[in-house]
């Protein structure tokens, strides 16, 4: 299975979508002299390196309003996934090309996705003689493995809730972050398509192992109880998307070891929870189907004693 990940397509989608909301958080003094509602992303460019015979697609370009005047300017902005050698050149290059096809002034903006190095980012390009700089061109860098996650827990922003899967995280936190980047989307009450590419987003940079997801669910059982609600309605769908995706790539085999593996975990965690279980319980519950299996997962949050389990087992069967 290719699990390569486009990291240029997940960042152009997330921020073509949120991109007033990027702005608002990463560059709130842009806000002030924007025109909201006169924003219009323009074709992806395409420019040729004439040194190195290379041609390279400009992620995503909008034209954009002063506020309150009849002018525009350009916001550039480049999402960058791994770090490369005279970067620098290549955006003032960008920009050249850019101010001169548009005659525009251009907002240069770099986003830096990448886990090393952690040194900080260039973000300008030079040219200059003992007795004349010829050139200074800067530009602006968000670079996501300098932020500190916790800072972001309370921002009322999408774009929030998606980045902070990207920043600097100690491995022990994996679980804490996925966990706090889906309630912050909870509350954030998105339409469902939205929602669906943040949590995407999210999933695809945190994706967790088996003792993370345990550590997952406890954080979860330490939320109010709407915010419960909702993140686990993401996590279910995430679920079952994963079981559909199998079926209709006719990989029976796969649906059989993914519902293996989705029991196995809701015995852990209500194991967890409670402590050991009976034997017949158990059992019980490896017998359950996708649709119970996502039932048995909220329910968990609500169980206090083997009793509860028992109970709520013998409803099914009810």
């Amino acid at each position: 299975m290719n699990n390569v990940i486009d990291h240029d397509r997940l960042f152009k989608e997330l921020i073509a979508t949120f991109f007033v909301e990027f702005i608002q958080l990463f560059f709130p003094e842009i806000i002030n002299y924007l025109e909201l509602n006169q924003i219009t992303f323009l074709d992806k460019e395409v420019f040729t390196d004439v040194t190195e015979g290379e041609k390279y697609e400009s992620d995503l370009v909008a034209q954009v309003q002063f506020r309150g005047q009849s002018s525009f300017f350009l916001i550039h902005l480049e999402a960058q996934s791994s770090s490369q050698p005279e970067f620098n050149r290549r955006m003032f290059t960008y920009f050249a090309r850019l101010h001169q096809k548009f005659a525009l002034p251009v907002y240069p903006i770099v986003i830096f996705s990448y886990e090393r190095p952690q040194k900080e980012a260039i973000r300008q390009y030079k040219i200059e003689f003992p007795d004349l700089k010829v050139l200074e061109f800067n530009y602006q860098v968000v670079q996501l493995n300098r932020l500190n996650w916790r800072d972001f827990i309370n921002q009322a922003n999408p774009v929030a809730a998606a980045l902070m899967a990207k920043m600097k995280i100690d491995a022990r936190d994996r679980a804490k972050v996925k966990a706090q980047c889906l309630r912050l989307l909870v509350t954030l009450r998105l339409d469902a398509a939205r929602m669906q590419l943040i949590s995407g987003f999210v999933d695809t940079y945190l994706n967790l192992n088996s003792s993370e997801e345990i550590e997952f669910q406890q954080e979860i059982s330490t939320f109010i109880q709407p915010e419960q609600e909702g993140v686990m309605q993401i996590t279910t769908s995430w679920m079952r998307r994963g079981l559909e995706q199998g079926l209709e790539q006719g990989l029976e085999q796969g649906l059989e070891q993914g519902l293996a593996r989705e029991r196995n975990l809701i015995i852990r965690l209500i194991k967890r929870k409670l402590g050991a279980i009976d034997v017949a319980l158990e059992s019980r519950i490896m017998t359950l189907n996708i649709d119970d299996l996502e039932r048995a997962g909220e329910a968990l949050l609500d169980f206090s004693t083997g009793e509860d389990l028992t109970n709520w087992l013998n409803n099914l069967d009810a």
